[in-house]
């Protein structure tokens, strides 16, 4: 089984505690900000940062629905990472200042992805339609925190 790794990025028009704070906010924010792709939303512990427990079904393709059940930490400062406890998947959000009144945040989701052909062609599309999944997000992120 290969790695698989999908990554995207955005300045939003907001400080990285704005944008980090919007992020964290899993009771109110985040299920504002997600895509259609994402159903079934529901915060199970916590709701803000380090310590939540939250629930979505994630729709990458018309066949493929992941279901995922998300440990929340924050590892360091500016720091969000989502662990799944149905699968490998792993997702970090790091949110860094990106000059006056603006900041740079960056989505990366790792996986251990399929063996195979199968593995082929999960490599090959995987990343870019999650990559157009987390750049729906992280535009509406932006609309959110740049009111």
């Amino acid at each position: 089984m290969a790695q698989v790794e999908a990554t995207t990025e955005r300045v939003i028009a907001a400080d990285a505690e704005t944008v980090f704070d919007a992020l964290a906010d899993y009771k109110e924010v985040r299920g504002k900000v997600l895509p259609g792709h994402f159903s079934e939303y529901e915060v199970r512990e916590g709701g803000d940062g380090e310590g939540t427990l939250v629930h979505w079904k994630l729709q990458a393709t018309s066949k493929r629905v992941r279901d995922c059940l998300l440990e929340v930490t924050e590892p360091t400062d500016g720091q969000l990472v989502e662990k799944d406890r149905n699968s490998s998947m792993v997702t970090t959000w790091t949110v860094t200042p990106a000059g006056e009144g603006r900041s740079k945040t960056v989505v990366s989701t790792v996986w251990n992805g399929a063996g195979g052909i199968g593995g082929f062609f999960e490599r090959t599309f995987a990343p870019k339609g999650l990559g157009r999944i987390y750049d729906e997000l992280l535009q509406n992120l932006a609309t959110e925190v740049e009111k």
